[in-house]
């Protein structure tokens, strides 16, 4: 006899590291629950110029940001501490050091860099961090950066190590006009603004004369 859930199966929004030479995948993390709201903004990047003839023209995508706010509950896996000992011995320590990792630079990358120091160099490349993509559905897949990463711990276990907390997010999309044309960024964001222009030809116009007209004046 064949069963169906009663309910479809949901998406789970997050992140992929990519390194940013190779492009491979460094670390997928995917959120445990999905947040309960998200927060966009656009700014067009127009022409600050008094010359009427600029007034329409635009100089780039818009600078565009992303917040949320994403709740990580260890309850359900502590129910089944032998099913998960990495949650029972270190609480939500490890998914959240993973989020963290995305400000941090390498541990091997500032070793390199005090040596690099010692040996008396006068200019010292800062470190690169990798190449985030934020997921959200397979029609947003966008390169961002961090502008704000903050945690709450709000419950602990008998160790102190947290057991639920909420983690807000601020983040920027990194556009063409940041990472060029020939960067995987680039090349993934410009994906991520022809999906938008195909969605875009999938909505039905609206009529003059819905809006009280029957030709423009």
């Amino acid at each position: 006899m064949t069963t169906f859930p009663r309910s479809p199966r949901v998406l789970k929004a997050g992140v992929v590291l990519l390194n940013p030479i190779s492009s491979a995948i460094d670390r997928i993390i995917s959120l445990q629950y999905n947040p309960g709201h998200l927060t966009r903004s656009l700014k067009a990047q127009t022409i600050d110029d008094a010359n009427r003839s600029q007034a329409l023209r635009l100089k780039g995508p818009p600078t565009e940001t992303y917040t949320l706010e994403a709740e990580i509950d260890a309850t359900d896996q502590l129910e089944f501490p032998d099913l998960n000992p990495e949650v029972r011995d270190n609480g939500l320590s490890p998914m959240l050091s993973a989020l963290e990792s995305m400000v941090y630079p390498k541990s091997s990358d500032l070793l390199a860099t005090n040596s690099i120091a010692s040996s008396g160099s006068l200019e010292i490349i800062p470190t690169e961090g990798p190449l985030i993509l934020f997921v959200w559905s397979k029609n947003r897949v966008v390169p961002v950066k961090l502008t704000s990463f903050s945690v709450t711990e709000e419950a602990f276990d008998p160790n102190l190590n947290p057991i639920l907390a909420k983690v807000s997010l601020g983040m920027q999309v990194l556009t063409v006009n940041d990472l060029g044309f020939d960067n995987k960024g680039g090349n993934l964001y410009m994906a991520y603004q022809q999906q938008k222009e195909q969605l875009a030809t999938k909505f039905k116009p609206g009529l003059l004369s819905t809006l009280g007209l029957t030709q423009i004046p």
